[in-house]
């Protein structure tokens, strides 16, 4: 074999690759995805395996060019549906030496041409449903290397059985995701190796996957929620990932999958929102379907609910209609999962439970820095610290120092929480009234803000988040017209007008037009005062 040859089998060692290797030669599915006609098709642990060999060495033709070992840690954006060719995508990257970033399938082409842009991005692999987005965005970057996934070379000719694995530095990126937060613009999470690897093993162990798990997977792939809790624990343990398609959210498919004869799925993960939907659903069944949709339920081991905080009328009907306690936990973007209820025993509604391993947590007082976390019910504002933590924000050094405490080295999350009696965490709420959290996105107020005063009708706009049973909050806009055009604005025109500016899940659902914004003596909104005009 030529050295060529040789240097494309040399592999990373990284969990996902261990474990596809110790699952070649099984028929197990790696990835089940909707094909071409929107059939389900199995993708092999063998085959993902090829076809990141494959993706690798489209990479390293770029880094050749550029006189690099490897891709050194250059950004890759990925442009995919859920399914297998992400799958692909992403282990390609990291086999290549790149950092994964993972583009909002449902964002328009200039919140994309922001990500690329402030990822600092040279490659994106696009799928070709993506094309027109991908030819709005080619003129503004004439340096970035596009390549369709139906580009990718032919795989069958990777001789799996020759893959040796070599060690890394696992202080090297593996993923970038962007967050918003609190001043409005997207920030690039920098996530190295060695704290995806600490996420997902400590998942891993809390929540005993095996490589007989079978997960459908709904949730989106650019947050930590879909990308490490779902699909990265499924390919990590060997287990099985099948992704629904791509499409609009269908409950009634949801449970058409649950409800066929064959019983082999055993984890569920979703926010609340999408409980919510599924229960509504339910409630639309005869009497026989219903029967046969709660017996489905039975199949599986673990229903997991996050991103948001679970209703208790939620939990409750969900408890009714399937027999599940749903887990709670909590994390986000920059510390992965943090905080979870057990897998066996008790489970508290409203409370997130304790840090999984590897993980420390506490409430401090914010105003004199003394920890509450001993102090039963005392609330203060939560801060995290482990080695699954982000290492910083992508490019901007003073929020990374802001969003730390010295000395220590605490995440500060901007949750408020409390400890209970029983030493569960508690989580109360946002220290910021300027992020919305909806149907499990975290949405910056003041990124909507910063477009809808770019409206010409608008003169003043504050945008909140309304409480929701179903999403959370929902998004509430208050806008002051200018003068001459009092009374044109409508929700409809306003949504109509944000929507190639903005992602779907960020459009405001509620619109009240006011002659002025009340603020307080020093010239401040108080943005909790102002939700009450929704009511």
């Amino acid at each position: 074999m030529s050295s060529t040859i040789a240097a494309a089998t040399a592999l990373p060692r990284m969990g996902v690759v261990e474990a596809a290797l110790a699952r070649a030669s099984s028929a197990r599915p790696a990835v089940v995805a909707p094909a071409r006609g929107g059939r389900a098709a199995p993708h092999s642990y063998a085959q993902l395996l090829r076809d990141a060999v494959a993706v690798r060495r489209l990479l390293a033709k770029r880094s050749a060019a550029a006189q690099r070992a490897d891709a050194a840690e250059s950004r890759v954006a990925l442009l995919m549906p859920r399914g297998y060719d992400f799958a692909a995508s992403l282990c390609g990257a990291w086999c290549a030496g790149g950092i994964a970033v993972p583009l909002c399938t449902s964002h328009p082409p200039n919140e994309l041409g922001y990500t690329i842009r402030d990822s600092g991005a040279d490659t994106v692999l696009f799928h070709p449903h993506f094309a027109p987005q991908i030819d709005a965005l080619r003129p503004e970057f004439p340096s970035v290397r596009w390549i369709s996934s139906d580009e990718f070379p032919d795989s069958s000719a990777v001789d799996v059985s020759s893959i040796q694995l070599t060690d890394f530095d696992k202080s090297r990126g593996a993923l970038l995701i962007y967050t918003s937060g609190t001043t409005g613009k997207p920030k690039g999470v920098f996530l190295s190796h060695r704290s995806v690897e600490a996420h997902a093993t400590s998942l891993l162990s809390a929540w005993r996957w095996t490589s007989n798990d079978h997960i459908l997977h709904v949730l989106p792939l650019h947050h930590t929620h879909g990308l490490v809790n779902a699909l990265l624990c499924a390919l990590w343990s060997g287990a099985t990932c099948e992704f629904t398609p791509d499409t609009k959210f269908s409950a009634a498919d949801i449970w058409s999958r649950w409800m066929e004869p064959q019983r082999d799925l055993s984890l569920f993960m979703a926010v609340p929102t999408i409980y919510a939907k599924l229960a509504a659903h339910y409630d639309t069944m005869s009497p026989e379907d219903k029967q046969r949709a709660t017996e489905a339920c039975s199949q599986f081991r673990l229903m997991v609910s996050g991103s948001s905080a679970l209703p208790q009328v939620v939990a409750e009907k969900w408890r009714a209609i399937s027999g599940h306690e749903l887990l709670e936990r909590y994390g986000m973007t920059e510390v992965g999962m943090a905080l979870g209820n057990p897998i066996d025993g008790p489970r508290v509604l409203g409370e997130v439970g304790v840090p999984f391993s590897g993980v420390e947590a506490r409430i401090v007082n914010p105003d004199t820095g003394a920890d509450l976390t001993a102090s039963p019910n005392e609330p203060g504002h939560l801060q995290i610290r482990g080695p699954q933590v982000f290492d910083r924000y992508w490019g901007r050094e003073e929020a990374t120092r802001e969003a730390f405490s010295e000395p220590g080295h605490w995440f500060l999350t901007g949750d408020v929480a409390c400890c209970t009696e029983r030493g569960t965490f508690k989580i109360l709420g946002r220290a910021s009234v300027d992020i919305i959290k909806v149907g499990g996105y975290k949405i910056s107020a003041l990124d909507i803000e910063r477009e809808i005063l770019d409206h010409p009708d608008v003169a003043e706009v504050a945008v909140v988040g309304i409480p929701s049973t179903e999403w959370g909050e929902r998004i509430g806009a208050i806008v002051v017209h200018k003068p001459a055009t009092a009374g044109q604005l409508s929700l409809d025109s306003l949504r109509t007008w944000l929507a190639s500016r903005l992602a779907p899940y960020k459009l405001p659902t509620r619109l009240l037009i006011v002659d002025e914004i009340p603020k307080n003596a020093m010239g401040k909104v108080n943005k909790k005062e102002l939700v009450k005009l929704f009511n």
